[in-house]
């Protein structure tokens, strides 16, 4: 029988709580919920009022992954939905505004994305992002010198940017921005990554082409756009292991020597909110945004 669980005043049936979902640990999904329900005071800030896209992986990594953006079937009548405009027409997504919608989300066994605007405003940045993304041999320490040049750089420019591991094998550099439309924000993004080219030609490209890559670092401008989503911070990745995109300090970027410094499983994380806080709290104080130069 799947146990119906109360969360905030809502009734959820929390299904296969023992199955194991990142075979490499053992980590089951009644631990993806607990990890989702410890870390919400800090993920929710960074969903609410962003449209949610999900990478579901219901029957772990090694199953069959898939990329949702419209409302599954079967959503509680609960749970907010808003309609977000497409090129190719409207579709209706799902925001996750509170505990019990992200429990109920976190059931579907998914990875949270979310674009750099809020629903108020689609296609109106408060954000900016860089993927830092290393073809082999290169790494997440060779990631973390390029992301040290572009918060020098975005500084230059009034950015305070703020790091988070991607939970995969990058890099992630985030600073909010005064309300700008998107293509602008993309625009803007894709100097500072061929200005970022040009000072580090051994270590950086700005192309996604992918005979440029191997042993560099791709500096990913282009997830920008407006149609184009981030792994939202906190979020777990769908790996071999139970991995958290997880915000980072400049002082763990700096001394980065190997790639397994900056891997961060759930365990982990939950103990560094205890201890940190959300290093990416700034990004959530309108207080912060500064206007593009």
């Amino acid at each position: 029988m799947t146990p119906i669980t109360e969360v905030e005043g809502r009734r959820l049936a929390l299904s296969n709580l023992e199955k194991v979902l990142y075979p490499a640990t053992g980590f089951t999904k009644g631990e993806v919920l607990h990890y989702y329900a410890t870390v919400a005071d800090v993920l929710l800030p960074h969903l609410r009022d962003r449209p949610v896209s999900f990478l579901r992986y219901p029957d772990g990594p090694d199953g069959q992954v898939f990329f949702t953006k419209n409302v599954p079937p079967g959503t509680p009548g609960w749970v907010r939905t808003a309609e977000v405009p497409r090129t190719e027409g409207p579709a209706r997504m799902v925001l996750l505004q509170d505990l019990a919608s992200l429990m109920w989300a976190a059931n579907l066994v998914t990875e949270f994305h979310t674009p750099q605007w809020t629903i108020g405003t689609p296609g109106v940045a408060d954000r900016i992002v860089f993927d830092l993304d290393p073809g082999a041999p290169a790494s997440v320490v060779d990631c973390c010198e390029v992301a040290l040049w572009l918060r020098e750089r975005l500084a230059a420019d009034g950015f305070e940017a703020y790091a988070k591991s991607s939970g995969s094998k990058g890099l992630h550099l985030l600073a909010t921005v005064a309300p700008m439309p998107s293509d602008e924000v993309s625009d803007y993004a894709k100097d500072l990554a061929v200005e970022a080219e040009k000072a580090l030609p051994r270590l950086v490209v700005h192309r996604m082409t992918k005979s440029l890559r191997p042993g560099k670092v791709f500096v990913d401008w282009s997830q920008n756009a407006g149609r184009k989503t981030t792994a939202t911070p906190y979020t777990l990745r769908a790996r071999d292991e139970p991995t958290v995109s997880a915000p980072v300090t400049w002082d763990e970027v700096e001394e980065c020597r190997k790639p397994a410094a900056l891997v961060f499983r759930a365990q982990d994380v939950t103990e560094r909110v205890a201890g940190f806080g959300d290093l990416m709290a700034p990004l959530l104080d309108p207080e912060h945004r500064h206007p593009l130069p």
